[in-house]
């Protein structure tokens, strides 16, 4: 069928567009594309449109077809998802706070993915009345904001969920005065997540905590029109370790954490809303899965190739629970991600889910140790995750596909096809280290926790030649983009972010040699001037390149704490890093 524009005349092929469920699944669409036009049949509206994204893709994949051009190609499809719930997560809270513009055209893009969820992860971002002291340097969402853009989702059939994490990840707030009261620890705990001690979860047994979730839900939940809600409820490391030691002496650790789960379901379910909790706690005591509500919504969450996503989706599954498989985009603690171990991780949650008969697939991607990451380096694991919770049957063999060709027509807009293949070889360069560190990569850790020394395990493998290897890895594949011109603003931007990206590896590369070279146990200001200086010269700029690219995309709150983890590195650089913070941090 040749594509042509008639002027208004109302000749040439026709586009028909209907609604009919007879014959066709939930959220299912038949396409035909033939000499005459072009016919669209929805099992509903969401059908209806998934329809018109593959039209889209089909098109994008035949630029030759554009009005007065050649034939667009026939096309008979009938397709619908294999999973009915296919979300993406995005970390709102560690550090990036993302502008409207970029959320807007996050969900566009994830809307022509057959993406119907879409959750903010929050722990301390969504400007709370009130509670000012807690957010006002955060550059937070407001409520309007969030109205604005639940509305947009709803435009595109996208359920925007209300997300707040209500018992551990609460640092963020319980570190300010009046909130340090209701800690389950006041006085702090060292935790993965920071370099010193801050109190991290709520106490449990404090209803003081259930009075502020209860108003931070009645501000929160208004904005929305989905009536769900994650509650978090996550890795609650200090719970027993204070106020609520003698509780969990009693009752055990587990039985104290469902019973403020219990506590916090009410609160959910007195406001008209079905709540979704984080399923790593439980878990810990399965036994106990059977008197979680009914109701509840489990998140089941990993993200190594190997997590054992089957055997814990067969436990929710056998309590009668709906739940989520949740992977990720293995983004976090990379730099430029982990695509082999997000592609298996992804394809692998996606087969456990539909074996064990999952509620949906919910693609989380996170900030932790200032989200260094660029937004474009999550692409992959986005479309990756999608594509495998529409169809499980290509999870099977993750790798199979042609990764990079997708990613330069449906993530990049790239008709010159050469910033997904960048991208993706940039996200395989963790390979190449000899390290085999789970969450998070060798040279992400070289630069972001330059203080601690390479006998920690995470370094164990890594050599002067494997780093040298991989540096030449980064130059070829950062070196296609030299001449690469970007026909679009968004197209320019990526091509930045990802030689930033390659200048960050770069360095890690070089630093790593450089240590290595030192003694595993040298600290940084010990190692010859000559090579300090050198890797200062190539770290300067890349920071304030950090600076600017992180206004491009996201607001300016949460920028400092960010850039502040490369300046620890340059101060040490210098010779004059501070000392080094309690052990903790990362394990």
């Amino acid at each position: 069928m040749r594509l042509q524009d008639d002027g208004g005349s109302g000749s040439g092929p026709r586009l028909r567009l209907a609604i009919a469920a007879a014959g066709l699944r939930p959220q299912g669409y038949r396409l035909a594309v033939a000499g005459d036009g072009i016919a669209i049949t929805g099992a509903d509206e969401r059908g209806l449109f998934y329809g018109a994204c593959t039209l889209a893709q089909w098109i994008v994949l035949h630029p030759a077809a554009r009005p007065g051009g050649a034939e667009l190609p026939g096309l008979t499809v009938e397709d619908w998802p294999q999973l009915p719930r296919r979300g993406a997560m995005l970390d709102v809270s560690r550090d990036k706070v993302p502008t409207m513009a970029t959320l807007l055209a996050l969900v566009d893009r994830l809307a022509s993915w057959k993406v119907n969820q879409l959750q903010l992860y929050t722990e301390h971002t969504f400007a709370y009345r009130g509670h000012e002291r807690v957010w006002r340097d955060a550059s937070p969402l407001t409520a309007r904001e969030v109205r604005a853009l639940d509305a947009r989702c709803r435009q595109l059939g996208i359920e925007l969920v209300p997300n707040q994490n209500s018992f551990g990840h609460f640092h963020r707030w319980l570190v300010h005065e009046p909130y340090r009261a209701l800690a389950e620890v006041p006085a702090g705990i060292v935790h993965p997540f920071g370099d010193s001690r801050e109190p991290f979860s709520l106490c449990p047994i404090d209803p003081r905590s259930l009075a502020l979730l209860a108003d931070l839900y009645d501000q929160l939940l208004p904005n929305f029109t989905s009536r769900e809600l994650n509650v978090g409820l996550d890795e609650t490391f200090d719970l027993c370790k204070g106020r609520s030691a003698a509780a969990c002496a009693e009752k055990g650790r587990v039985r104290v954490y469902l019973e403020f789960l219990l506590q916090v379901h009410a609160l959910v379910t007195a406001r008209g809303h079905r709540m979704q909790f984080w399923g790593d706690i439980i878990l810990e005591q399965p036994e106990l899965i059977a008197e979680l509500p009914r109701d509840a919504i489990a998140l089941e969450w990993g993200y190594e190739a190997d997590h054992p996503f089957a055997e814990h989706a067969r436990r929710f599954a056998a309590s009668g629970l709906d739940f989520m498989v949740c992977p990720g985009t293995s983004s976090w603690n990379s730099l430029a991600g982990r695509g082999d171990n997000a592609l298996r991780n992804l394809g692998g949650a996606a087969l456990a889910g539909r074996d064990a008969g999952a509620y949906g697939c919910l693609i989380t991607d996170w900030g932790d140790y200032g989200h260094l990451q660029p937004l474009p380096v999550s692409y992959l694991g986005f479309l990756a995750g999608a594509g495998f919770a529409w169809n499980v049957d290509a999870a099977v063999a993750p790798l199979a596909h042609p990764w990079a060709e997708l990613l330069d027509h449906h993530a990049f807009d790239d008709p010159a096809g050469v910033t997904g293949g960048v991208a993706l070889a940039l996200a395989d360069t963790y390979l190449h280290t000899g390290a085999r560190q789970k969450n998070g990569t060798a040279l992400f850790y070289l630069l972001a926790f330059p203080h601690h020394d390479l006998a920690h395990r995470r370094y164990a493998g890594m050599s002067e030649e494997k780093l040298e290897a991989t540096e030449a890895v980064v130059n070829d594949a950062v070196g296609a983009l030299a001449g690469a011109a970007a026909e679009a603003p968004e197209g320019a931007l990526v091509h930045r972010e990802l030689r930033w990206v390659a200048g960050l590896l770069r360095l890690a590369t070089r630093l790593g040699r450089a240590r290595l070279a030192a003694g595993h146990e040298l600290p940084i200001p010990a190692l010859p001037l000559a090579a300090r200086s050198a890797l200062l010269a190539e770290l300067q700029p890349l920071i304030d390149e950090h600076r600017e690219l992180w206004l491009a995309r996201n607001r300016p709150g949460g920028c400092g704490d960010s850039v502040a983890r490369l300046l620890r590195l340059s101060a040490l650089l210098e010779g004059d890093g501070p000392t080094p913070p309690p052990t903790g941090g990362v394990s």
